[in-house]
């Protein structure tokens, strides 16, 4: 069975940084890129926060960049998934798709997080051409124009209270007749002049011939007043939760309610010793790249630590 001293689970700028940072402190590290390689950036038309790129880069294209600065200095990347571990006990043991197994001394766990869809197929036609799971990341690029967020929480009310400083208008579509965010939230929501909250509405799919411009919308499904209708629209934000891609740790890892990594004292350490957790598996607040990969510069530099000690 092939053993590595350093394995990093996941890619995106947080597996990539992780793996840059390991290899110049000569851990060997062997980085398993996993299901969507380049991570959730790589669905994103165009990036223009990240540091150090003042003209727009689409996502494909910085996750193609970060690629490269990984190959640069050696990493040994494979496509396949895990599947299946045993951190029960030293060394952690582990099962990818192409059937095979190995143990690490020390653990980065950059598995990410997936934005939860309504399931139209819309959805997948029109991302990246009008749909976003983030508004802090697109938001710019709807200025002065007309947005719908889709959510009823505390985090759709923040997207459509973001989104409300920058475009002419926000529509919030809550499948309820209630919204279920705190309070306060509910309160900025309901004063915000730009924001307008359709209540007891399901999107039925999108339209547009280049990218989206509006929404199949339907008031009071099932009940003797439906209504269809249609709504013009530039954007469509969804807002419905993120699911970390935990569950195959789950038994051995502490996480919180919603399935994210917990780490101690900010820190990427996690209850087990050696293992360490970055970017959006273990963020449930920021989730952004540039914080994303500052976390895995923090697992590397705490593996390079922990291998010191074996």
């Amino acid at each position: 069975m092939e053993h590595i001293r350093c394995l990093i689970i996941g890619s995106g700028p947080a597996g990539y940084t992780a793996a840059i940072y390991a290899s110049r402190a000569n851990l060997s590290p062997v980085l398993y890129e996993g299901i969507q390689p380049g991570g959730q950036l790589t669905i994103t038309d165009a990036v223009e926060n990240f540091p150090g790129h003042p003209e727009d880069i689409s996502g494909p294209e910085l996750m193609m960049l970060m690629r490269q600065q990984v190959d640069k200095f050696n990493v040994e990347v494979r496509q396949h998934i895990c599947m299946r571990t045993d951190l029960s006990q030293r060394p952690y043991h582990f099962w990818f798709d192409d059937d095979s197994e190995v143990t690490a001394d020390a653990v980065i766990i950059a598995t990410g997080a997936s934005a939860k869809f309504l399931g139209l197929d819309d959805e997948k036609k029109y991302m990246g051409q009008g749909v976003s799971a983030c508004a802090t990341c697109d938001g710019f690029f709807y200025r002065k124009r007309t947005v719908a967020v889709v959510g009823g929480g505390d985090t759709a009310c923040g997207e459509a209270l973001y989104l409300a400083g920058i475009a002419a208008k926000v529509y919030l579509i809550v499948r309820k007749p209630f919204l279920r965010a705190t309070k306060i939230m509910q309160d900025r929501v309901m004063n915000n002049e730009k924001i307008e909250v359709l209540f007891e509405t399901n999107t039925l799919g999108l339209y547009g011939d280049n990218g989206v411009e509006g929404a199949h919308l339907v008031h009071r499904k099932g009940e003797s007043d439906e209504h269809c209708y249609d709504l013009p629209i530039d954007g469509f934000f969804l807002a419905i939760g993120h699911k970390p891609n935990s569950d195959i740790f789950k038994p051995w890892i502490e996480t919180d309610d919603a399935g994210f990594i917990m780490t101690k004292d900010g820190t990427p350490k996690t209850n087990l010793p050696g293992i360490f957790a970055a970017g959006d598996v273990a963020d449930p607040t920021y989730r952004q790249a540039v914080v994303a990969a500052g976390s895995g510069c923090k697992a590397a530099m705490e593996a390079e630590k922990y291998l010191l000690t074996l």
